[in-house]
C-alpha cells in the first residue's frame, strides 16, 4: 500500500515518474483564466487568517460544508475565523474521493510546510501554524513561489484597469498581469441588470447608447482601451449557447425594445446575443485576440440563497441543454468572412467533451497551430476523473500535443497546486501509454510535449 500523497502521488509507473520529475514538475505557470483580484495583487494583500485566505469566497469548500449540514453562519456568516476553520476541518475526513481533500493537503504542504492531515484533532495547531506563516506569506509571494510567470484576470468592460496599469509600472513584481475582457453584462439582454449596465457602459466608453450602432461602438471602444493595456483575451460565459441570424435593423429594434423596458421573446434574445457575439468576435480577430467560451453552467438554482447571499456563492450546477448546432453556426458565421479569432471552448457537462473536441477541428486554419482549442477540464470537472476524460477526448479526436493546458479559474491565491495536480495526471496518462506499448518510449520527445502542454503552448498561443 502506498502512503498518502507520497512524492509519486498519482504517478503509477516509472515512465510517468520520469516525465513528471524531469519535464513537468519545474515548468513555470501561465494562468490565462482566473478570478484573482488585481487590486489585491497590486496591494500585496496580507490575509488576516487562513480562514480568510482559504474559505473566503471559495464556493467549492462551501458546498461540502453545506452538504455536511454545517450552519451557514460558519460558512458565509458571522462566526469567528477559528470557528469557521474548525467546522471545515470537521468536514475534511469525510471528503474521501473529493479533489478538495487533495488540494487542501497539497496547499498545506506547498505554502505552509505542513504534512499533517487536517481533522478536528489537528485543526487548531494547523490554524495557528498557517496564521504565523501568513504574517509574511502575502498575495504576491504566493504567486511567485508557485512559479507563475504570467496571468490574466477577468475584468468587466467598464473597468478603468487602474491597478493593471500600476502593476505594469511596478518593477518590484516580476509576474506579468494583464486583463481579460468579460462582456457578459452587455450580452445578457434578458436580465434586469441589462439596462442599468448599458448606462454604465455608455459612461465608460463616452458614447451615448441608444441604438445597436452606438452599442457596438461603445464595446469596440472598450476593447481598444483594453488592448492598449496589454489585453489579448476575452472571456464569455455562454451558459446556454444562443445564436440566431438577424440583420442589423431587426437587432436595433430588439435593443430599443429592451432599453424601453419591454419584455423580449426567446427568438429576440437569441438574435441579439448572436449579433453581439459576432460583432465582438470580429473585433477580437482584428486585434489578434483569443476568445474563450465557457459553456453549460446552470446558475443560481436556489432563489432563497440567491436573495440572501447573491451569485457565485455555491448554488450553481451543470446545465444539460444541447448546443452543438448553434455553436457551430456562430463559429461558422465568423469563419465565413475569415474573422474567426483563436477560440478556446470549455464545457461544464462532461457529456459534451467529444462535441467540443470535434467541433473545434471543423474550424482550424492553415498556418495557425491549434487555432481552435478544447479547453481544460473546467469547474466541476477539474478533478482527476474530469481531467482524464478531457485529455482522453482531446487525444483521441485531435492533437493533445498542441493543447494549451491547465488554468486555475480560481479566486484563491493558493490554488496553483492545481497545476501540479494536472501535471501529474498528464504525465501518468502519457507514461501509461508508453508502458503499455501504445506509444514509442522516446522519453525526450514526449517530455518536450509535456513541457509544451504545461507552459510553452499557451505562451505561443496568446502571443499576437
Amino acid at each position: 500500500m502506498k502512503s498518502f500523497m507520497d512524492k509519486d502521488f498519482v504517478l503509477k509507473n516509472p515512465t510517468a515518474i520520469t516525465l513528471y520529475e524531469n519535464y513537468a514538475k519545474d515548468m513555470p505557470i501561465f494562468d490565462f483564466h482566473c478570478h484573482l483580484s488585481v487590486e489585491e495583487i497590486y496591494n500585496d494583500k496580507k490575509f488576516s487568517s487562513i480562514t480568510e485566505c482559504w474559505l473566503g469566497g471559495d464556493h467549492y469548500k462551501w458546498r461540502l460544508m453545506r452538504e455536511m449540514g454545517v450552519d451557514e453562519s460558519y460558512i458565509t456568516g458571522d462566526k469567528s475565523d477559528l470557528d469557521k476553520f474548525m467546522k471545515y476541518a470537521e468536514v475534511m475526513p469525510y471528503a474521501i474521493g473529493n479533489p478538495i481533500f487533495h488540494w487542501t493537503h497539497m496547499e498545506l504542504r506547498r505554502y505552509f510546510d505542513i504534512e499533517d492531515i487536517l481533522s478536528p484533532k489537528t485543526a487548531k495547531d494547523i490554524f495557528d501554524k498557517c496564521n504565523e506563516k501568513l504574517t509574511t506569506l502575502t498575495a504576491r509571494k504566493m504567486i511567485s513561489m508557485s512559479g507563475v510567470k504570467k496571468l490574466f484576470t477577468t475584468d468587466d468592460p467598464i473597468d478603468d484597469l487602474h491597478f493593471h496599469k500600476l502593476l505594469a509600472e511596478d518593477d518590484s513584481f516580476d509576474v506579468e498581469v494583464y486583463p481579460a475582457f468579460r462582456p457578459d453584462k452587455a450580452i445578457n439582454i434578458e436580465l434586469p441588470t441589462f439596462v442599468p449596465y448599458i448606462a454604465k457602459l455608455a459612461d465608460a466608453a463616452d458614447v451615448r447608447i441608444d441604438d445597436i450602432d452606438s452599442l457596438c461602438k461603445a464595446l469596440t471602444n472598450r476593447i481598444e482601451f483594453f488592448d492598449k493595456a496589454g489585453c489579448v483575451c476575452s472571456d464569455h460565459a455562454l451558459d446556454v449557447v444562443m445564436y440566431k441570424p438577424a440583420d442589423k435593423a431587426k437587432v436595433d429594434k430588439i435593443l430599443k425594445k429592451a432599453l424601453n423596458g419591454d419584455d423580449l421573446t426567446y427568438d429576440e434574445i437569441e438574435q441579439y446575443k448572436g449579433y453581439i457575439l459576432v460583432h465582438l468576435g470580429k473585433q477580437y480577430s482584428r486585434l489578434g485576440w483569443v476568445q474563450q467560451y465557457h459553456i453549460g453552467a446552470l446558475r443560481n438554482n436556489s432563489r432563497r440563497y440567491m436573495s440572501l447571499l447573491g451569485p457565485d456563492t455555491g448554488f450553481d450546477a451543470i446545465e444539460d441543454q444541447t448546443f452543438a448546432k448553434k455553436l457551430s453556426l456562430l463559429l461558422d458565421e465568423l469563419d465565413s468572412t475569415d474573422e474567426l479569432p483563436k477560440t478556446i471552448l470549455y464545457c461544464l457537462n462532461p457529456r459534451d467533451n467529444e462535441v467540443l473536441a470535434t467541433i473545434m477541428n471543423c474550424f482550424q486554419q492553415g498556418g495557425v497551430v491549434g487555432k481552435m482549442q478544447f479547453g481544460s477540464a473546467w469547474w466541476f470537472n477539474d478533478q482527476k476523473d474530469g481531467m482524464e476524460k478531457q485529455l482522453t477526448a482531446l487525444s483521441q479526436l485531435g492533437l493533445v500535443s498542441k493543447f494549451i493546458g491547465m488554468l486555475t479559474d480560481s479566486r484563491s491565491f493558493l490554488s496553483y497546486t492545481r497545476h501540479d495536480y494536472f501535471r501529474r495526471i498528464l504525465c501518468n496518462m502519457f507514461g501509461t501509454l508508453i508502458e503499455d506499448g501504445e506509444y514509442p518510449a522516446d522519453i525526450d520527445f514526449v517530455g518536450e510535449i509535456v513541457k509544451d502542454i504545461c507552459y510553452n503552448n499557451a505562451i505561443a498561443y496568446f502571443t499576437k
